[in-house]
């Protein structure tokens, strides 16, 4: 697989991509996230990709309380591979899709019978999505630290001799897709346009919520 996603550039992603808008779900480039596919239309959208470029847009709905069917969506959103593929017995997909490159909405395209949706996407912007990085920089005891105390405050267990074996790029990118931060926080680290300023998102949310926590036991506020 890793073959397959390194093959990929701005020019030879499909420009036409089927999009699966879901509120405070976030993927980013490198990152995987599993999806149970239930509803006729994402398994549709999903069948459609796996016979073309297996690509999906993960994008978020615009407003998070909109309760339409089809409802705004953001500008940006990432572009994930299909890297993983089950067919249930009660007619459900199960997939792991493998962020490959973040994607700007052109416009988005005439339904024309089908019933997903699709948009042009537009990937210069984040072009450096497809080139590998060197380990980055973090300041890892002080976001270890964070994490520690955000996991607490938010009654989490995390396995945290498997965390230190990570390295500095996966533990980033796992970890801000799977903190249960707010889905405008999501959509802001989402858009950050390098990883080292997506980390220092990322440590500042953390701290920030550790503080709000830490206030709130001071004051004396219900638990």
């Amino acid at each position: 697989m890793g073959q397959e996603l390194n093959q990929w550039t701005a020019e030879k992603l499909p420009a036409v991509i089927p999009i699966f808008p879901l509120i405070g779900v976030l993927l980013l480039p490198g990152g995987r996230l599993p999806l149970n596919i239930f509803e006729p239309r994402y398994l549709e959208m999903t069948q459609d990709a796996m016979a073309s470029h297996r690509i999906i847009g993960m994008i978020q709905p615009a407003d998070p309380h909109s309760r339409d069917f089809e409802p705004d969506i953001y500008h940006t959103g990432c572009a994930g591979l299909v890297t993983e593929f089950e067919e249930t017995a009660d007619n459900r997909i199960l997939v792991t899709l493998t962020g490959v490159c973040r994607f700007e909405v052109a416009n988005e395209l005439p339904r024309e019978g089908l019933l997903y949706r699709r948009v042009t996407a537009r990937y210069q912007s984040y072009a450096c999505d497809l080139i590998q990085e060197n380990a980055i920089a973090l300041d890892r005891d002080r976001l270890i630290s964070a994490l520690k105390k955000f996991f607490v405050a938010r009654g989490i267990s995390a396995d945290w001799s498997a965390i230190d074996e990570m390295c500095n790029e996966d533990l980033m990118t796992s970890f801000a897709m799977a903190c249960p931060f707010g889905p405008s926080e999501k959509q802001a680290l989402l858009e950050c346009r390098e990883t080292k300023e997506r980390s220092a998102m990322f440590q500042a949310l953390l701290e920030m919520a550790a503080h709000e926590r830490d206030g709130m036991e001071s004051a004396g506020a219900p638990q």
